[in-house]
């Protein structure tokens, strides 16, 4: 009797133990998941995300600190071969990665900007611009110049290129809330001379551009 006692104590903690971890991986990527079933993709539309940050990765909270936004990261939705990719200017280079892996690393956290309808029709020659920076490295120090790219810059570009006309409104790193990070941006930069006069495009300006509209925000804000 106290061998089935025994064995009924172990399937219990075995259920329990089984219950955590389906708790910790719903917990880990239910967010993820659940945006899929929400979010139906279109080419060209423009994700926000909130990128993690363990330690070490000051950059992160620089950027969402300094623009006083949750978004530190974004990217352009395209299909290839019937897949669903993001086209991103990311670490460590401009790259397609998968919407699903893009999504998971947000922890399903991301908020979703599209073209005016009446701008759609240049979608696929915009994408082919910034396809053109496919391979160049990730700009830690968010210079908009054409030998490195940041994720925000990549899709400025690809429509300035286009067009001739800006995708959202440029900045100075001095108009910023810069102050709280300068030792980040000092280190990043490799010297105490701060450039604050340096124009960038940060992700919160490049989604209140007046050629996106907003669709969805699954865990984040809209701008």
């Amino acid at each position: 009797m106290s061998e089935d006692r025994f064995s009924g104590w172990q399937r219990y903690r075995l259920v329990v133990l089984v219950g955590v971890l389906v708790g910790l991986v719903v917990y880990a990527y239910g967010g993820a998941l659940l945006a899929k079933v929400r979010y139906q993709p279109q080419e060209g539309d423009v994700l926000f995300q909130s990128l993690p940050n363990p330690p070490g990765l000051d950059l992160v909270d620089a950027i969402e600190g300094a623009s006083g936004s949750p978004y530190s990261h974004c990217g352009v939705v395209v299909e290839k071969e019937g897949e669903w990719y993001v086209l991103e200017g990311m670490v460590p280079v401009v790259q397609e990665t998968p919407l699903s892996k893009w999504i998971g690393r947000g922890r399903g956290k991301f908020t979703v900007y599209r073209l005016k309808s009446e701008l759609r029709v240049r979608i696929g020659a915009w994408i082919a611009e910034m396809r053109e920076e496919m391979g160049k490295a990730y700009d830690f120090r968010y210079r908009m110049e054409d030998d490195a790219i940041y994720c925000s810059e990549l899709p400025f570009d690809g429509w300035k290129r286009l067009t001739g006309e800006e995708m959202g409104k440029v900045v100075e790193l001095g108009e910023l809330n810069w102050e709280p990070y300068r030792a980040v941006i000092a280190e990043i930069e490799g010297t105490d001379e701060l450039p604050l006069q340096r124009k960038m495009i940060t992700p919160k300006n490049l989604a209140r551009s007046e050629q996106l509209e907003f669709v969805l925000a699954n865990g984040l804000k809209r701008e």
